[in-house]
């Protein structure tokens, strides 16, 4: 369709966004899915074997908590020791990946889908989110569509990324700005070489 040309709710919704075995998959979810909401919260390894059911990967010594919302666990990864705090939004109808040691706070959205304006039918757009290792998103943060947050770095509360995070840097704000490096670089020099 041209970039001039009108399309009606019907036609928007008509528009093939997801293949029949993804709609499958999410009507499952939907319905197994309260099965993970009303797990008490301790039960960890319960919410993992029904992420692990439908697809997800999910690492050793995880906690996600059970008011997390994920929209498609096949399309999560998550490495070891990994926290997903309480009303965490993952919106993946693109790949997340939460690589091992981070910690993502209460409220943060992960978003890793949006539309192409530039089409009147709006189509959907997969642009995949990876969160690298001992890395902190901070409380009510947003991580957009096609982001990736280095290793060790922090997003700071309320924050909104629509860029890449450097490793072993603070940003914070609306856009967010680089604030400051977590750790003077002999202190980041001695972690590398402890993780290696």
């Amino acid at each position: 369709m041209g970039s001039d040309a009108s399309i009606t709710s019907d036609e928007r919704r008509s528009s093939a966004d997801y293949s029949r075995s993804e709609i499958f998959r999410r009507i499952t979810w939907s319905m197994v899915g309260v099965l993970f909401v009303l797990s008490p919260r301790l039960l960890y390894g319960w919410r993992n074997l029904l992420l692990r059911c439908f697809g997800a990967r999910i690492g050793s010594r995880v906690q996600i908590y059970p008011s997390v919302r994920i929209f498609a666990p096949w399309a999560l990864t998550v490495g070891d020791r990994v926290t997903i705090g309480d009303r965490v939004t993952v919106y993946n109808v693109g790949a997340i990946e939460i690589c091992s040691d981070v910690c993502v706070s209460q409220n943060a959205h992960l978003c890793a889908g949006s539309h192409d304006y530039r089409r009147s039918d709006m189509r959907l757009m997969r642009m995949p989110v990876r969160i690298e290792p001992n890395s902190w998103i901070c409380a009510d943060a947003f991580v957009g569509p096609g982001v990736t947050v280095g290793r060790n770095a922090i997003v700071g509360a309320r924050s909104a990324v629509f860029r890449d995070v450097k490793p072993d840097s603070i940003v914070g704000g609306n856009p967010a700005v680089f604030l400051k490096k977590r750790w003077g670089d002999d202190e980041s020099a001695a972690i590398q070489r402890k993780a290696a």
